[in-house]
């Protein structure tokens, strides 16, 4: 493995941002296989060498990378002053420190990109890079060709030209029009600033992608991991990642199953009731978790009964929904003549089992859901 500089290997691992794990080194907090180091400059093999942070040895947090879709109304800084929301405030949730490549404005929403990787995060937010990000923009005007050259051509933001941006009509709504601006650099400000050089001011402003990575399918503060393939892509562009990791892309710690929750998660099937959480089936259906009994109790159609349901005469469950001829399950819906439970979902009456809310779509996890049994006059 190549070597690399100390501090950058200090930001990888999640103690803290580049320019402060510099001042961890000058305060003499690191040490490199036993030698203390206070010089900047000193690079490293994470791989081989022991490095310490206060006399604790650091870990390596696996490569991070991902897609945000930032809703208005937040800042992409790290902390505010002003104790607006933050991206970090969703980003959290990733389960290792990762933060934004390059910014979006506080009232734009859109796709922000997201890693733990600082020369991923440089690639695609230099401007050397040409990397193209797609905006659409509202103004406040119907746009006719001549108002679309304006929106074309470079102006100045801190004394220096901008590139010329890339222009269409997305549609009209009145005396407003919807614009499609691609650009290739990131100025503070760039498409606002092309608005009032136009003299239709923008009123609405989202990213749709950048570097070809979008956000359908995600809403407002939902996020992402990047795919194989999207990686891929983008090193053949741009050359980053250097590394595609392999297998799933990080070990986000999972939510803790409620306790009205069944365990498993899958779906059941006809004829045959599959009862979950070490049920056991033998030819004849048996009950689980201390089944009473009254009088004779007949189980219908191989179901297990589950947590205490009670028979008098024919079966039926005073827990769930009660059916002529058959007995179901509530804490699964059945259909004809057999248990289905739900990935974890509990169901009273009509209920329809719901996916629980989940921030990331990580890849080999999927929940199966039956439909709702109906109630029978």
């Amino acid at each position: 493995m190549a070597l690399e500089r100390l501090q950058k290997v200090l930001a990888r691992a999640g103690l803290a941002a580049r320019r402060k794990a510099e001042l961890l080194i000058t305060a003499g907090r690191v040490r490199v296989d036993g030698a203390l180091v206070s010089e900047l400059g000193v690079k490293v093999d994470p791989r081989r060498q022991r490095i310490e942070v206060d006399g604790h040895r650091i870990q390596l947090e696996p490569a991070c990378y991902g897609v945000l879709h930032k809703p208005r109304g937040m800042v992409t800084t790290v902390s505010d002053p002003e104790g607006r929301p933050t991206a970090q405030d969703i980003l959290s949730q990733v389960g290792v420190r990762v933060v934004p490549v390059g910014r979006l404005d506080f009232n734009t929403s859109g796709a922000l990109l997201f890693t733990n990787d600082g020369d991923f995060a440089q690639a695609l937010a230099h401007a050397r890079s040409s990397v193209p990000k797609v905006y659409a923009a509202k103004v406040q005007k119907y746009v006719g060709e001549e108002d679309m050259e304006l929106f074309r051509q470079s102006i100045d933001i801190d004394g220096k030209p901008t590139r010329p941006a890339d222009v269409r009509v997305l549609r009209r709504e009145g005396d407003k029009t919807w614009l499609e601006i691609t650009l290739r650099e990131g100025k503070n400000r760039q498409v606002r600033r092309l608005g009032e050089h136009a003299g239709s001011p923008v009123v609405r402003l989202a990213r749709l992608s950048h570097a070809g990575i979008d956000t359908v399918g995600l809403k407002p503060g939902k996020w992402r991991f990047l795919t194989a393939t999207e990686l891929k892509e983008l090193k053949q562009k741009y050359g980053v990642p250097k590394k595609i990791p392999g297998g799933p892309p990080l070990p986000v710690p999972a939510k803790k199953a409620s306790t009205k929750r069944l365990a498993g998660g899958s779906a059941g099937q006809h004829g045959s009731a599959r009862q979950q959480s070490g049920a056991r089936q033998q030819s004849g259906a048996r009950q689980q978790s201390g089944a009473r009994e009254h009088g004779s109790a007949r189980q219908q159609n191989s179901s297990g009964q589950q947590s205490g349901a009670r028979h008098h005469g024919s079966a039926r469950q005073q827990s769930g929904p009660r059916e002529h001829g058959s007995a179901r399950q509530q804490s699964g819906p059945r259909e004809h003549g057999s248990a289905r439970q739900q990935s974890g979902a509990h169901q009273e009456g009509k209920g329809r089992g719901r996916q629980p809310a989940n921030e990331a779509r990580r890849p080999g996890r999927e929940s199966a859901f039956g439909r709702p049994s109906k109630r029978r006059s």
